[in-house]
């Protein structure tokens, strides 16, 4: 017969003393027990709750053999449970009314299609693979997700930026969809917790209303994680710090910041100056600034249309100096290219650019052929083909693996950048 309950104490080195199992067959539960593993040179003490008053909180010790045993009172169970000569490692009776449990937590991730290399890295990272997962889409253009192994139980990380593949098939829009289905998969299939794992989050830029009757697509996009069963959002480098408040979920934010600060370190720049692309990231950059220990510029811009923009002015000296653009997404390329022409007019004689998502979409290609000594991007969503050769891209899965491994052990995300990971 399979027992219904079993128990382990363990000696602070974590040798076993012994193993009790109680069977259901068993009429009185107190006194099911079995000796399977004993150490003659230990005294065994274990607490089972009984299932009538007569025999509650009765312990059985094996001092020697298996037939010497010594029943002791409900109060000495609590004592000798809690003495410094044993622990428990499975579970454990407190109480009359409560059976505790000490849950053996799992940790798994599966990757979606928008960014499968990125999440096969993370896997590495942590030491462990891919859940497999069956991903496709229909004739009729409906997404399909299964996964392929039990996830009951686990703590789930479900890896998918809000991106298009084109290697995969899938526009932003699919990604999004796919990303809602196997958190929904994973939270229907008894998953402990769900995290979504989005370090580009799609939508994010429409975060305020710019013009009457335009929607906050970014709160629908949190707003449907969260209907979808996700426990928390994992994201690097929203474009703005409210799309934390626009689900009920927590949402850890991680920062590309300290990485792209490093590698510029790094390249020890003659006279170097950071450049805020806009006012809005003047903040963000004068940290940069801090790091590097150089001046900061600020360019102010205007939007005539959507994805257009002109430079309008640059405060600050460029002049002979090695410029610095820090943004956070790269998209046409457009603005940035204006940005370089418009410090070089102002007598920068070097101009580099880093950001951390890399959409790259439209005319990004040319935009970047030439102006530009280096642009630095991470790998949150695919490169895409044809980039320039002056394109470089810096690895993030060694600090998502990080961020991941510290969210499964209820550790800080913060103290992973040491506190500077809300620069908004």
């Amino acid at each position: 017969m399979e027992p219904r309950r079993r128990l382990s104490l363990r000696r602070r080195l974590g040798r076993p003393i012994f193993v009790l199992t109680h069977h259901p067959e068993d009429a009185r539960p107190a006194e099911g027990v079995t000796f399977l593993d004993c150490d003659v040179a230990e005294a065994v003490r274990i607490g089972l709750q009984a299932a009538d008053g007569e025999n509650r909180g009765h312990v059985v010790r094996q001092a020697v053999g298996p037939d010497r045993a010594l029943h002791l009172s409900s109060s000495d169970v609590l004592g000798l449970v809690a003495s410094d000569h044993v622990e428990t490692t499975a579970s454990a009776v407190t109480s009359r009314t409560s059976l505790r449990r000490r849950h053996a937590k799992r940790l798994m991730i599966v990757g979606g299609r928008a960014h499968p290399a990125l999440a096969s890295a993370i896997a590495a990272q942590l030491g462990i693979e891919l859940t497999p997962a069956t991903l496709k889409t229909f004739a009729g253009g409906e997404t399909y997700c299964r996964y392929e192994e039990s996830v009951r139980g686990a703590d789930v990380f479900v890896v998918q930026p809000t991106c298009a593949n084109p290697e995969t098939g899938v526009g932003l829009n699919d990604a999004l969809m796919e990303l809602l289905l196997l958190v929904e998969a994973a939270r229907g299939a008894s998953a402990h917790r769900v995290v979504a794992v989005t370090p580009w989050f799609g939508y994010s830029r429409q975060d305020r209303k710019s013009a009457p009757r335009e929607p906050l697509s970014a709160r629908l996009a949190a707003r449907l994680l969260e209907t979808a069963g996700a426990d928390r959002i994992l994201a690097m480098d929203l474009h703005v710090g409210q799309i934390q408040g626009f689900s009920n979920r927590p949402v850890d934010h991680m920062t590309a910041l300290l990485m792209l600060t490093r590698h510029f370190a790094e390249r020890d720049l003659p006279n170097p100056v950071v450049v805020a692309p806009d006012v809005g990231r003047a903040k963000l950059n004068q940290k940069v600034a801090a790091l590097l220990g150089s001046d900061l510029a600020i360019l102010t811009k205007d939007r005539p249309a959507h994805q257009e923009a002109e430079v309008t002015n640059v405060i600050g000296d460029v002049e002979g100096k090695t410029a610095i653009i820090i943004d956070d997404i790269i998209d046409t390329a457009g603005t940035l290219r204006a940005a370089a022409k418009a410090l070089r007019a102002n007598g920068a004689i070097a101009v580099h650019a880093a950001a951390t998502h890399a959409v790259l979409s439209g005319d990004a290609p040319k935009n970047l052929a030439d102006g530009f000594e280096e642009v630095v991007v991470t790998d949150t969503i695919p490169l895409r083909a044809g980039m320039p050769p002056s394109v470089r891209v810096l690895p993030t899965a060694e600090l998502l693996a990080d961020c991941i491994r510290r969210i499964f052990t209820d550790d800080s995300v913060s103290q992973a950048f040491a506190g500077e990971n809300q620069l908004f």
